[in-house]
């Protein structure tokens, strides 16, 4: 049975075919980011950022994004939603053509952060989003945001929790219907993170709230749990802990859905994925990127069976 103060149920939002792929030199064939995709469904997963509207230019392994969402909404799996990125109101137009029914915008709680990532200031870049917001609402498309940075930035260092509070109020003021909470360089640790939540929690309900916790140093379990104590319930994660932030040396990627799953199962809190599927679909999806799956959980269940089929 779970514990009476955690979320007697948790959301899972799959980064894998985005924020995953996005920063893989080689490039991932279309076909195979829709078989990554459809393995997730498979596994249980109900949302799953399918793609990013960005410029070909600066993301070339999003360069297929119209193609792959027209070809993953040609046959949607039942109650399953496919968000995308979009960063300006070109890329929402772009989704919303092939067919979007939910895109995100992404700010940064650091100054230096936004500057560097998106080239403009972290209200500039605010601004930047009303259109889309007002565009995407007037279409019937649901908007979920995005902060960076929200413990440490690789140019500032420390981030003031409060600095993180106001972009989120500002998303959600905006009509962001969930405000996701990025440790962009996995430098969080269960105490700052719960620093940041108390304050964020301040200005936008907990229920309103998603944790997206990167693992470079190896906290993001820890930070996922610490978040479970204050009641978020909502969580990004990506399949074999694909990924990584290009703006920060030797950060490694979002925290592993598997191991995410293995903590939830641990604690009896619901979150509706097959265990075994997923880590079939991380071992597959790394094979197909020429490595092991980054997962401490999926190497795990891996070797148990490799060794139990040699028994």
């Amino acid at each position: 049975m779970a514990n009476s103060t955690l979320p007697a149920a948790v959301r899972i939002v799959e980064m894998g075919p985005r924020d995953g792929l996005q920063n893989e030199k080689q490039l991932v064939s279309t076909d195979t980011k829709l078989e990554l995709v459809r393995r997730l469904e498979r596994a249980g997963l109900k949302a799953i950022e399918t793609t990013s509207f960005v410029s070909p230019k600066w993301v070339p392994q999003m360069g297929d994004n119209a193609e792959l969402l027209t070809r993953v909404l040609a046959q949607p799996a039942a109650s399953v939603a496919y968000p995308v990125l979009t960063p300006n109101l070109k890329g929402f137009e772009a989704a919303l053509a092939a067919g979007a029914k939910e895109v995100a915008v992404f700010g940064a709680a650091s100054e230096s952060f936004s500057q560097k990532n998106i080239n403009c200031s972290i209200a500039e870049s605010l601004e930047r989003f009303r259109p889309l917001t007002e565009a995407a609402h007037a279409a019937g498309v649901k908007v979920r945001g995005y902060v960076s940075c929200v413990v440490g930035c690789p140019y500032e260092g420390a981030i003031a929790p409060q600095a993180v509070a106001d972009v989120a109020a500002t998303l959600r003021d905006m009509g962001c219907y969930e405000v996701s909470l990025g440790d962009t360089i996995g430098v969080g640790t269960p105490a700052s993170v719960r620093r940041m939540l108390e304050a964020v929690s301040q200005r936008v309900p907990v229920d309103k709230l998603a944790g997206h916790y990167h693992d470079t140093y190896g906290m993001a379990v820890a930070n996922v749990y610490a978040s479970l104590e204050l009641g978020v319930a909502v969580f990004d994660a990506s399949v074999g802990g694909l990924g990584g932030c290009p703006y920060a040396a030797g950060a490694s990627g979002n925290v592993a859905t598997e191991d995410v799953v293995w903590l939830l199962n641990g604690l009896g809190i619901a979150n509706g994925i097959e265990l075994d599927a997923l880590v079939d679909t991380a071992a597959w999806i790394s094979a197909q990127l020429g490595r092991e799956p980054a997962s401490r959980v999926a190497r795990a269940v891996l070797a148990k069976r490799a060794k139990a089929a040699c028994a």
